[in-house]
C-alpha cells in the first residue's frame, strides 16, 4: 500500500511592535492562523509631577503703611528697627509705619510679635490709626485735636477708619471733645456711616448729617421707635436729646418725648402711623442680620394665604443643643430671620411674620412707597384680644388679611383678632446716598 505524508509548509511569521507591548506579537499570513501566544500587557501609571506647595492658610499682615516713616527712623538697619517697635522708641504713630517694610522684608506678623511683643492685631491697629491721623494732618486739624491722640489715641482713631477724611475730622474733634472710649468711638463710626442710608425715615430730615452728635442722636431716636416698653423708651429718647446739637433736631426729639409729631398727625418711620401709634416701622439695613450678635427665627405666611397661614404656621420654635439649631413644633415652609429687636425678641410663643406685597393693607396715611415695597407684618398670636385703642391688629377682612386700628375694630364690634401687630419690617435698599463722593476719597 502507498502511503503518502504530506508536510504542510509552515507559515510565514510576522511582528507587530508596539510601544505598548512588552513583546512583539506574531501575525501570520495564513488564511486561517493558530492563536498565537500572547504575554501580559504590563503598563506603568506615570504619577502626575506634584502640583507646587500652596498655603492654604494665609497669616494675617498689616496693611501696607501710607504714613511716612520719621526722619530719625528712615536710616536704621533692620536690627534697629525692631529694637524701636521692641521699646517703643517715641511716640506710636511715629514708629507705626515702621512694621510695613519689615512685613516686606520677610518677618511673619507672629515673628513680629515674638520679637516686638507687638500682637498681629496691635500691629493692624497701629498701622491704620497712623493712616487716619495722616489723613487728618493732611485735612488740617488743629494742633490741640491732634495733640490729643498722640498719646495712647491708636484705639479711638482706628474705630473711624471707614469714614471719609470730612467725617474724620469732624469726629476726631467730637471724640475729644466728650473724652470718648474706644467703644463710643465704634458706636460713632457706625451711626455716620448708616445715617445716608437711613433718607427716609421718620424725622431723618431733622438732623444735621455734618454733625457727628446728630447722627449719633438720630441712632438712638431710632432705637427708641423700635423699643415697646415704655420707660425704656423715654430713656433712649432723653439720650437722644442730650445728644443732639441742632436745633431742629432737638425739636423733634422734644416733641417725640411730650407724644406730638408736629404736624397733628402721628407718623410711623417714613411717615407712617396715624395719631400716635405705638407700632415701630423699621427698615433693615444692608448687612445688619449678618453683624447680629442674636437673632430670632420665625415662620412666615403669605396675605394671600388668608387666616389659615396664620393659624397654621408653627407657635414654637427654638434653638437647642449646643449648634443651636432650631427646632419647630411642625414642619413649615417659609421662614425669615430678624435681628433681635426688642418687640422681636419678646415674643416668646405665638410669633408669626405676614407678607404683604404692598403696604396698602395698613391703614395709614398713603404714601409713594406704598406701592413700591412689600412689607413684613409681624404679630403676636397670643394677644389676639382687642384692648388698646392706638393699638393694631391682624384681622381678616373681606377675605383678605389687614392691619386695623382698635378702635375701629371695637366701632365695628370685633373683639378678638388674629393677633396683636408688634412692628412692622421694610426690606434693606442701596442708596447712592452712602457713596462717598469723588473729594472724599483718599
Amino acid at each position: 500500500m502507498l502511503s503518502l505524508a504530506l508536510n504542510s509548509p509552515k507559515p510565514t511569521l510576522t511582528f507587530l511592535h508596539s510601544p505598548f507591548l512588552s513583546s512583539p506579537l506574531p501575525l501570520t499570513s495564513h488564511h486561517r492562523p493558530n492563536k498565537p501566544f500572547r504575554k501580559p500587557i504590563s503598563a506603568t501609571l506615570i504619577p502626575a509631577s506634584k502640583p507646587p506647595s500652596q498655603k492654604l492658610y494665609q497669616p494675617f499682615r498689616p496693611p501696607t503703611s501710607q504714613s511716612p516713616i520719621p526722619p530719625q527712623y528712615r536710616n536704621l538697619d533692620t536690627e534697629a528697627r525692631l529694637d524701636v517697635l521692641s521699646n517703643r522708641l517715641g511716640l506710636w504713630f511715629e514708629y507705626a509705619p515702621l512694621i510695613p517694610p519689615l512685613i516686606l522684608e520677610g518677618f511673619a506678623p507672629s515673628t513680629l510679635e515674638e520679637v516686638t511683643g507687638i500682637s498681629g492685631v496691635e500691629q493692624n491697629r497701629l498701622v491704620v490709626a497712623a493712616q487716619v491721623r495722616e489723613s487728618l494732618v493732611q485735612s488740617g486739624v488743629d494742633e490741640e485735636t491732634l495733640e490729643f491722640y498722640d498719646k495712647g489715641g491708636a484705639e479711638l482713631l482706628y474705630e473711624i477708619r471707614l469714614l471719609s477724611v470730612n467725617q474724620r475730622a469732624a469726629a476726631a474733634r467730637y471724640m475729644l471733645e466728650n473724652k470718648f472710649e474706644p467703644s463710643d468711638a465704634q458706636e460713632l463710626a457706625r451711626a455716620i456711616k448708616d445715617f445716608p442710608r437711613r433718607r427716609g425715615d421718620r424725622g431723618w430730615d431733622y438732623f444735621d448729617y455734618t454733625i457727628p452728635a446728630d447722627c449719633l442722636a438720630f441712632m438712638y431716636y431710632r432705637q427708641a421707635l423700635e423699643n415697646r416698653d415704655t420707660e425704656s423708651k423715654i430713656s433712649v429718647l432723653q439720650k437722644a436729646l442730650s445728644v443732639a446739637v441742632s436745633e431742629p433736631a432737638k425739636a423733634w426729639v422734644t416733641k417725640e418725648l411730650d407724644g406730638n409729631d408736629g404736624d397733628g398727625e402721628g407718623q410711623g418711620r417714613d411717615g407712617g402711623v396715624v395719631d400716635g401709634v405705638k407700632v415701630p416701622v423699621v427698615r433693615l439695613n444692608l448687612g445688619e442680620i449678618a453683624e447680629a450678635t442674636v437673632v430670632a427665627v420665625l415662620p412666615v405666611c403669605g396675605a394671600n394665604e388668608r387666616d389659615k397661614g396664620v393659624k397654621d404656621a408653627p407657635w414654637e420654635s427654638g434653638c437647642k443643643g449646643d449648634f443651636g439649631i432650631v427646632e419647630a413644633e411642625k414642619d413649615w415652609r417659609r421662614w425669615v430671620v430678624l435681628p433681635a429687636w426688642e418687640p422681636v425678641i419678646g415674643l416668646k410663643r405665638g410669633g408669626v411674620v405676614v407678607a404683604f406685597s404692598d403696604a396698602r393693607a395698613l391703614p395709614w396715611r398713603v404714601n409713594r412707597w406704598y406701592k413700591e415695597e412689600a412689607i413684613l407684618v409681624v404679630a403676636d398670636r397670643s394677644r389676639k384680644e382687642v384692648a388698646a385703642d392706638d393699638g393694631f391688629y391682624l384681622v381678616l377682612s373681606e377675605d383678605e388679611l389687614k392691619v386695623d386700628r382698635g378702635s375701629t375694630l371695637k366701632e365695628k364690634g370685633i373683639q378678638e383678632s388674629l393677633g396683636t401687630v408688634v412692628i412692622v419690617v421694610r426690606p434693606p435698599r442701596e442708596d447712592n446716598d452712602s457713596e462717598l463722593a469723588e473729594e472724599d476719597w483718599e
